[in-house]
């Protein structure tokens, strides 16, 4: 089933909620024929299955709505309006991944400057398989992740780092955002590590996205080597077929005087 965008959750007790046509909201269904019934899960537990897997996977608010269908690959005025394939290309390989699964045997690995899409499109891959196929799926920003980690050796925590990471390195499918973001040390390099290696061994599919990239365009710029490492670096070209997507910063084009968007 195509679901272009995520059901809405209704609260509980609402006055208006209308029970199930098919099970009456007890989440079992009878089918029956001349010669027997049969009592099957009723298709409304795996709508809401679906729903459960999609705010699992804790996309954050501003990227709700982005869809595989709604990634613009093309570039130009209106006038002179073309496809741009650095685009094109890793939005026709997200949307065979998608189509694929879970007949895959690699994740997808976007690289390139601020605002060209690399988020959008990860985030469209774990839609549409929380959504469209009840995957289980989970995003994490890698500043935040290491935040979280953190946070979790204070005296008071509720949580561990154990707690923390275990959903990383499990969960079926793992947009891990940013990666590089934060200044490499031996601490970081080893949480990384732990987290492809494990994902690795366990043969999970892995969509990264990072700014950092293998031949930057200033020479003070470092690159996505020198942040994470060569073995690490290594991996990752096993783990995942890499994207480097040039385009303009779309953030900007959206500031243009005349522009309507805010």
């Amino acid at each position: 089933m195509n679901r272009n965008f995520p059901l809405k959750q209704v609260p509980k007790g609402h006055d208006n909620v209308k029970p199930c046509p098919h099970c009456g909201g007890g989440g079992w269904e009878t089918l029956s024929t001349e010669d027997s019934s049969q009592v099957k899960r009723c298709r409304c537990f795996d709508e809401q299955r679906r729903q459960r897997l999609y705010q699992e996977a804790k996309i954050p608010n501003k990227f709700l709505n982005c869809r595989l269908d709604n990634f613009e690959v093309y570039e130009g005025s209106s006038s002179k309006r073309r496809i741009n394939h650095k685009l094109s290309q890793p939005h026709e390989v997200a949307n065979l991944l998608v189509k694929k699964y879970p007949a895959v045997s690699k994740g997808l690995f976007f690289m390139g400057s601020c605002g060209v899409g690399k988020t959008h499109l990860a985030v469209a891959i774990i839609t549409e398989l929380t959504l469209n196929k009840g995957v289980p799926c989970l995003f994490y920003d890698f500043r935040d992740l290491l935040k979280e980690i953190k946070r979790s050796y204070t005296p008071n925590s509720q949580t561990s780092e154990f707690s923390v990471l275990e959903p990383v390195v499990t969960k079926e499918v793992l947009v891990l955002d940013d990666l590089g973001a934060w200044k490499i040390t031996d601490w970081v390099r080893d949480i990384v590590e732990y987290i492809i290696n494990k994902r690795y061994n366990d043969n999970l599919i892995t969509i990264i996205t990072s700014n950092r990239m293998d031949n930057p365009g200033k020479l003070d710029d470092e690159t996505l080597t020198d942040r994470i490492g060569v073995r690490l670096r290594s991996r990752l070209h096993e783990m995942c077929q890499e994207f480097e997507i040039v385009s303009k910063d779309y953030r900007e084009q959206k500031k243009r005087p005349g522009s309507l968007s805010k």
